[in-house]
């Protein structure tokens, strides 16, 4: 006789990642390790785990709600399909998960043992704590802290002192205006001049006079 279970778990993810995730043929292949075919379009086929498991979508709710029918390749011709409910609830870790499978053959009963945690409640918290690794690995550093206005600071100051040292020599002498450097001129002549021997000159004596007195 047919039976309903249900299990919960925690994921870590948001309502919304697992609810993509889900419907998102790739990421559910991924997420569960099997090839999957999904759709978010309500009354659309979908199957997983390589074909092993074929449904339909009865109910979505986006971030919220997925209501699926679910016939596993085990399941005899006078079994009818098996329903999974998926409810999605924020957690403080994430994703609180409540998961109702309904109409579940009697003889089928490893689903709620160990078939759901073993093929999807365990690769899906693997699956989504490799993401945010992921994510964190290849997210920006975080920016240096900025120097530049520390060396401009610095490089004012040895500015400042430079032009302090500078200032503090002495001043060059300015240049003598062309009045004193014509006296100086006329002192160094004088100065030169009465270094040098002056010759007295010798009166040339009188030449005599050939000429005789008149006797």
């Amino acid at each position: 006789m047919p039976y309903t279970f249900t299990l919960t778990t925690t994921i870590p993810a948001s309502p919304e990642e697992i609810y993509q995730a889900w419907l998102d043929s790739l990421a559910h292949s991924e997420m569960t390790g099997g090839a999957a075919n999904m759709s978010e379009q309500l009354g659309a086929e979908v199957s997983a785990w390589d074909g092993y498991i074929r449904g339909r979508n009865l109910e979505l709710v986006s971030g919220a709600r997925i209501v699926q029918s679910w016939r596993t390749s085990e399941f005899a011709d006078e079994h009818g399909d098996s329903v999974i409910t998926i409810l999605l609830e924020e957690a403080d870790e994430g994703t609180l998960l409540t998961l109702e499978h309904s109409n579940v053959p009697d003889e089928q009963r490893s689903y709620e043992e160990a078939g759901w945690q073993e093929n999807y409640f365990e690769p899906m918290v693997a699956y989504f704590t490799g993401r945010k690794q992921g994510a964190a690995e290849t997210s920006p550093a975080k920016a240096a802290p900025k120097t530049a206005p520390k060396r401009a600071t610095k490089t004012a100051r040895n500015a400042k002192r430079a032009a302090g040292a500078k200032s503090k020599r002495a001043a060059p002498r300015a240049k003598a205006s062309p009045s004193k450097r014509k006296s100086k001129g006329r002192r160094k002549t004088r100065r030169a001049a009465a270094a040098v021997p002056t010759r007295k000159r010798v009166k040339p004596a009188k030449r005599k006079s050939g000429r005789g007195k008149r006797r």
